[in-house]
């Protein structure tokens, strides 16, 4: 059976030099393998998926290693796996599920390892009107308050 280390050594550099990183990395026992990359910047091309699997190709031989492989890119609808997908969404809408059920569609303001800065915009009360008004926040939410995150997908 491959490992993962062996993969990341064969193969980290040229997914580097295409671009993009490496969002997760799967072998099951029957080694089945599932690559999943994402761009630095812009989207996975199905050429890099393509590419990245003839890589791996003139590294491990199918009849030594007896393996089959699966290089996608990381589903919009997925949520972010690593710190990298969350540096580059900075400055877009995510939707946002914290502990305790609340979820939310924000603005992804600032990341790091330990929290996410959200701006959002909620109806509430305000002392002094009668009527609720639209409030905007800028909250931090540390990573053990949230659950997922993921992009926001808008259709206009």
């Amino acid at each position: 059976m491959m490992n993962i280390s062996d993969i990341l050594d064969a193969i980290g550099g040229e997914i580097v030099a295409r671009g993009c990183f490496i969002v997760d990395i799967s072998v099951s026992k029957d080694n089945d393998i599932v690559l999943t990359i994402e761009s630095e910047n812009g989207k996975i091309e199905l050429d890099d998926c393509v590419s990245l699997s003839r890589f791996f190709e003139t590294k491990f031989d199918r009849e030594v290693e007896d393996y089959s492989l699966t290089v996608s890119s990381a589903g919009l609808d997925q949520p972010f796996k690593v710190f990298k997908q969350f540096q580059k969404a900075v400055g877009t809408k995510v939707e946002v599920s914290l502990k305790g059920g609340k979820k939310m569609v924000a603005t992804l303001v600032e990341a790091d390892q330990e929290s996410i800065t959200l701006r959002y915009t909620v109806k509430e009360a305000v002392e002094g009107k009668k009527k609720k008004e639209m409030v905007e926040h800028n909250d931090r939410f540390t990573m053990d308050q949230v659950n997922a995150v993921r992009p926001f997908i808008e259709f206009n």
